[in-house]
Formats: C-alpha cells, sequence, structure tokens
C-alpha cells in the first residue's frame, strides 16, 4: 500500500495533517474521505483498517487530524461540530485541486454525522456511510453529561474523554444543538449507508433505526453484530471496509475492465500510457509493471521479477517432490534469487566494456531434520528443476503477428 504525508489549510489558516492511502497495483479508480471520531484522530486503529480495506479495492482515501487534534494545528477548545463539517469540505477541495475530488465520505461516530452535513454541500459526493453515528450531533453530550451545567455556567469546562482532558466551551454545545440532522438527511439525497453495532454502549442502536428513517432510498442498513463501539478488534474494522466497498461499487464511477480472454497458455496486454500490463495465466490474472525510477507505477513485478520468480517456484517445487518421494524430512525450502549481468566465469579478464550474459543468484534455505549428504543431493537436485534447465540451455521463439 503506498501512501503520502499531506497538509491542507482550513478557512482559519490552520494546517491540517493528513495521510493519503493509494492503492498500489493499480490507479486509485475513486477518492473517498474518512471523518475520525469525537477526539480521536487519523491513525486510530478502525480508521486505518476500514481505510485499507477500501485502498485494496482500488479506493483512495484520505484521512485526516481535524483542527486540534492529532498532527494538526490549532487548539481543540475552539473547534465545534460546524468546523469538523468546514474542516471535511476543505479536505474534499484539496483532494479537488490535487488529485480528483472525492465521492464516497465514510464517517465515524461524530464522524459520521459529520460527513452527513458536508455531502449536502458537495456535489462530486456519490455515496455516504457511517459506522456507529449518533442520530444528532447533540447526542455527544452525554460523553460529558456531569458537565454540561459547569459549561453552562461558566462557558467552558475541562472534561475526560477517553482518559484526555479536552475544554469543551458553550460554543460547541450551542453548535451541536443547532443541528437539525432529520431535516438535514431528508435533504441529502444521496446513496446512504448506515453501519452499526446491535451491542453498541456509546450510540445506542436506536440512533440507527433514526437516521435509516430520515433518509430516502436508496439506503441501506447493515448490523455488525458483536462489535464494540470502537471497532476495537482488527476483525470487525476490515469487515466493515469490505462492506462498505461493496455497497458503494453500485454508486461510483468506476470504468469497467475489458476481460482479457486468450486460449493460449499465457496472454499479456498493455495501453498506451505508461508500462502497467495485465496478464492471464490460465485462471489466474497477474499485473506486471516497471520500477518508478524506470518510468513505471510499480504496479506489479517486472518482467525480469516474473523470470526470477519462476526460477524459484520450479526450484521450490522440485526439492519438494524430491524430498517427497525419498520420504525426506524436508519441512520448509526458501529459495531466493537475483537477476543481473556480469562477465561470463571463464572471462574475468575481459575490460569493462566486455561482453556480458544473464545471471541469476540463487540461494537456498533448507528446514528439516537431513544430514549434510541429503542436503548436498537437494542442492544438486535443484540444478534439475526444468525452468533452471530452459534457462541454461536457451530456448527458440517463435513469433509471427497475428
Amino acid at each position: 500500500m503506498g501512501f503520502e504525508k499531506v497538509t491542507f489549510t482550513n478557512l482559519q489558516g490552520k494546517q491540517l495533517a493528513a495521510r493519503l492511502e493509494l492503492p498500489t497495483n493499480q490507479e486509485a479508480h475513486s477518492y473517498a474521505i474518512f471523518a475520525h471520531c469525537f477526539t480521536c484522530n487519523k491513525n486510530f486503529s478502525a480508521v486505518r483498517n476500514i481505510s485499507r480495506a477500501l485502498v485494496n479495492k482500488g479506493i483512495a482515501v484520505l484521512r485526516f487530524d481535524f483542527t486540534g487534534l492529532g498532527d494538526s494545528e490549532g487548539d481543540f477548545e475552539e473547534t465545534n461540530f460546524s468546523s469538523n463539517v468546514s474542516d471535511l469540505i476543505q479536505a474534499a477541495k484539496f483532494l479537488e485541486d490535487n488529485y480528483k475530488a472525492p465521492s464516497l465520505l465514510v464517517g465515524h461516530s461524530l464522524g459520521g454525522a459529520a460527513v452527513i452535513f458536508a455531502a449536502t454541500q458537495l456535489e462530486s459526493v456519490l455515496a455516504v456511510a457511517t459506522v456507529g453515528a449518533p442520530s444528532s450531533p447533540s447526542h455527544v453530550q452525554h460523553l460529558f453529561k456531569s458537565s454540561v451545567a459547569e459549561i453552562n455556567a461558566t462557558g467552558k469546562a475541562k472534561v475526560n474523554i477517553g482518559g484526555r482532558d479536552f475544554t469543551i466551551n458553550k460554543d460547541f454545545i450551542d453548535d451541536i444543538e443547532s443541528k437539525p440532522m432529520e431535516s438535514v438527511l431528508k435533504n441529502m439525497r444521496k446513496p446512504f449507508l448506515v453501519i452499526h453495532s446491535p451491542q453498541d454502549a456509546i450510540v445506542g442502536i436506536e440512533n440507527a433505526k433514526e437516521l435509516y428513517g430520515y433518509a430516502h432510498h436508496p439506503k441501506s442498513f447493515v448490523s455488525i453484530d458483536r462489535a464494540d463501539h470502537l471497532l476495537m478488534n482488527s476483525a470487525d474494522s476490515t469487515y466493515v471496509g469490505n462492506v462498505i466497498f461493496g455497497w458503494a461499487e453500485r454508486y461510483l464511477d468506476i470504468p469497467m475492465k475489458e476481460i482479457l480472454k486468450t486460449s493460449h497458455q499465457v496472454a499479456v496486454s498493455i495501453g498506451n500510457e505508461g508500462f502497467t500490463s495485465e496478464i492471464v495465466s490460465g485462471n489466474h490474472l497477474l499485473i506486471a509493471d516497471e520500477p518508478i525510477d524506470f518510468g513505471g507505477n510499480d504496479f506489479g513485478p517486472s518482467p525480469y521479477d516474473y523470470l526470477a520468480s519462476g526460477l524459484g517456484a520450479c526450484t521450490a517445487m522440485t526439492l519438494r517432490m524430491y524430498a517427497t518421494r525419498k520420504k525426506w524430512d524436508l519441512q520448509k525450502v526458501v529459495v531466493h534469487v537475483d537477476h543481473g549481468k556480469d562477465h561470463a566465469p571463464d572471462s574475468e579478464n575481459v575490460s569493462s566494456d566486455g561482453k556480458k550474459i544473464d545471471t541469476f543468484k540463487r540461494e537456498i534455505e533448507i528446514f528439516g531434520n537431513l544430514d549434510d549428504k541429503q542436503r548436498q543431493r537437494l542442492l544438486e537436485i535443484a540444478d534439475k528443476c526444468p525452468v533452471h534447465k530452459t534457462l541454461s540451455k536457451g530456448a527458440l521463439i517463435l513469433t509471427e503477428l497475428k
């Protein structure tokens, strides 16, 4: 998985820290923004896992710290729900100006409420998903309920949330109480997914019912049974990410890929941009590319990497087959292969501009209860692997245009 550390500026001129995660095996077909939970940050485990599940499906995900949290500038005391929504809109503008406008918004807990409000102001957004979101921003008051009277009386109070102290001011209270979720959600008119756990002890399941009731179709609800509010079990958050993609791909503008077909053993297709190539080998779909410093995208192994891989795989399989037939205790084989160009062994005195030959350097690790004689025999057998023989003897390549 590739990523870029980026920053963008909010409306108050503060730099917000973000991480843009990108697919490593293809160009991103869509961009998404993830809004984290109240007082959390972009590196929270659930945020990472959900984002990475989406990235693995070809969606680039921008996750950032709201103003005053994590690595972002600003004072949390001076923020409120409206500023969070504003931060989301600025994040979308950053993507649009530098990459591609976001088509998917995902929010966790209060971040879920924020993406609903932001989506109504972002034309590019085609789908919205919330996880454990409250049906009203004011729901967050239960986290500091005992301090509300002090906040109203003195204008602010220090509260402890998740073991950390935060200062909440009256403006924050007034702001969340003024946000009418029902009317906003009814006017959103975008595909909407509600994900919630029946066992959520922080934001009860009734919130999911209300959100679903407010929204227009197309809308969907998925229950993540046995999960806690913060999705501390990584399996839960990864599942959520996969569910979001499975739902969202119906609404996102994902280009249809032409399925490469062949009656031959292998077919390779390349377009007119870059070196990224699609490979069909039997029932298997593969990607080949060149490294970035060679002008490629590094979305897959290079042709010579595949050639070295074939030698390594054939060597390992040959040793496995031989040891099994001999009933030897060969428990594991690891074959390391490097490809390069060197002078032939009998041409050590050739000048530096002399002819070189392709060289595959192979290192074999053998694990098991084997004596020295058995290990030596396996080394000899390695040279009998079919790919080794093909490379050593050379091959005839017949080519014709079709």
